[in-house]
């Protein structure tokens, strides 16, 4: 196991880890919080294979204004 130190804000760490979905790559780690599993779950099935930008203005179009 790799571990790798950060300091991620405790709001975040409070939240439901089943509400948030977590991605990363060579140079960073994206956390994207949801209001519900069920948008969750859609936002993982629907962005599988998107690149990270792609998911960043999926999620913009369709979650970020509803929390």
């Amino acid at each position: 196991m790799n571990c790798i130190k950060v300091d991620i804000p405790k709001e975040i760490c409070e939240i439901d880890d089943e509400l948030k979905a977590i991605y990363h790559s060579n140079n960073s780690i994206c956390i994207w919080i949801f209001s519900s599993r069920v948008g969750r779950n859609n936002f993982v099935h629907n962005t599988v294979g998107m690149s990270k930008s792609q998911r960043s203005k999926y999620y913009e179009i369709n979650y970020s204004a509803k929390l």
